[in-house]
């Protein structure tokens, strides 16, 4: 099984990965790694860091599950992948999913109030233009993963994300079963 996910940020990518890779005992490669120094998301590695650990990936494992993209810097990333996921979600909730995401991990220090009352960051900012921006070339857009979709010699599977992780596996399973 190789398998690639990708959506929004909030739609469950890693959540699910993390679960496929327990449920199939294969490689659970988050793509985070390979763009970020730490968990503090502030410092990129740079391009030749991130080849290197991809290739790394692709060396030692022969089956894999990823969440997200490396698109943007590697655009054969995971071209022998047997499957596509899209992962979509009602933009409500994918924000409140954010948003519960970012007091989780204590990412309120520098927050103002957003035109709806809510508490927000340059983060939640940011994932606000997720369907609104157009171009392409924007990393984390819907822009850029429909064109990445496009691209794709994969199939495609598009799940809504807000069935339960073991009813998204079981999609993802039964396509599996089918080739």
């Amino acid at each position: 099984m190789k398998v690639q996910i990708i959506g929004g940020s909030g739609t469950g990518k890693s959540t699910l990965a993390k679960f496929i890779s327990k449920k199939e005992n294969i490689k659970w490669i988050d793509t985070d790694r390979y763009l970020w120094k730490d968990e503090t998301f502030t410092e990129n590695h740079p391009i030749e860091k991130r080849i290197e650990m991809y290739e790394k990936d692709m060396e030692s494992n022969e089956e894999y599950v990823v969440s997200g993209s490396v698109f943007s810097w590697n655009r054969n990333g995971f071209s022998n992948r047997n499957l596509f996921v899209f992962l979509h979600l009602d933009e409500e909730i994918r924000m409140e999913r954010l948003r519960n995401r970012e007091i989780r991990r204590n990412n309120f220090k520098k927050t103002w109030i957003d035109e709806n009352g809510n508490n927000t960051n340059e983060f939640l900012e940011w994932c606000k233009t997720y369907l609104k921006e157009q171009d392409e070339t924007k990393i984390g857009t819907y822009a850029a993963q429909s064109y990445e979709m496009e691209l794709s010699k994969s199939p495609i599977l598009k799940l809504d994300s807000s069935q339960s992780v073991e009813e998204l596996y079981m999609e993802i399973k039964a396509w599996s079963n089918k080739v």
